[in-house]
């Protein structure tokens, strides 16, 4: 199984270094600006722990494939299943093409944490008219399949690391903010779109 470990680790490699390096060069490139933002709040905070846990599900990216290397073994059921390693592939592939057309969608609004001095346009358009964060639904795929490559303990904690630390920053930090900056059209477009999956997660125009 260790081709899957190396396959899982030059995917992840890929995929961290085009979508944050060569985003945030892109990015400013053209803004004068990288995007990087980094962790929000004071330390012990919700804000805080969703950028703590999302740099642990990052570092944990490379990590679970490394222990297969290891000798780390995998979970109950998933040993020698070649189907869940083809599918967790197909998976992987298709969730790194959806977080990189998910952050182009999103053009100069594009962000990595929060600053909450700073007002960004609010991008509503393609991907973003039937999911509110359509970046994080992808990246949440790509885990997902890079978990199944190499399905030990590690990736599974990796995985659902990501999975909380996400809901913290789009819950906690992200949703409150727009909706102080956009106000009435934030509600709006919350009433439209889904958190994370198109039709599941809309707010009451009224709760928004």
């Amino acid at each position: 199984m260790n081709m899957w470990a190396w396959v899982s680790l030059a995917l992840f490699t890929a995929w961290a270094a085009v979508a944050f390096g060569l985003r945030a060069a892109l990015q400013r490139r053209r803004t004068g600006d990288a995007g990087f933002r980094g962790i929000s709040g004071r330390p012990g905070s919700a804000s805080w722990w969703a950028g703590v846990l999302f740099v642990l599900a990052l570092l944990g990216g490379p990590a679970a494939p490394l222990a297969l290397l290891a000798g780390m073994p995998d979970l109950p059921g998933a040993d020698g299943n070649a189907g869940l390693r083809w599918t967790g592939l197909v998976v992987a592939l298709s969730g790194i093409a959806a977080t990189l057309a998910a952050q182009s969608a999103m053009g100069a609004s594009w962000r990595v944490g929060v600053d909450t001095a700073e007002r960004t346009d609010l991008v509503t358009s393609g991907l973003f008219a039937h999911i509110r964060n359509p970046v994080f639904t992808a990246m949440t795929i790509t885990a997902a399949g890079l978990a199944l490559m190499v399905p030990n303990a590690l990736a599974a904690v990796t995985w659902a690391v990501l999975v909380l630390a996400i809901e913290l920053q789009v819950r906690v930090v992200e949703e409150p903010y727009l909706s102080r900056v956009h106000g009435p059209a934030y509600s709006r477009y919350t009433a439209k779109a889904g958190r994370f999956v198109p039709g599941i997660g809309r707010r009451s125009p009224a709760l928004a």
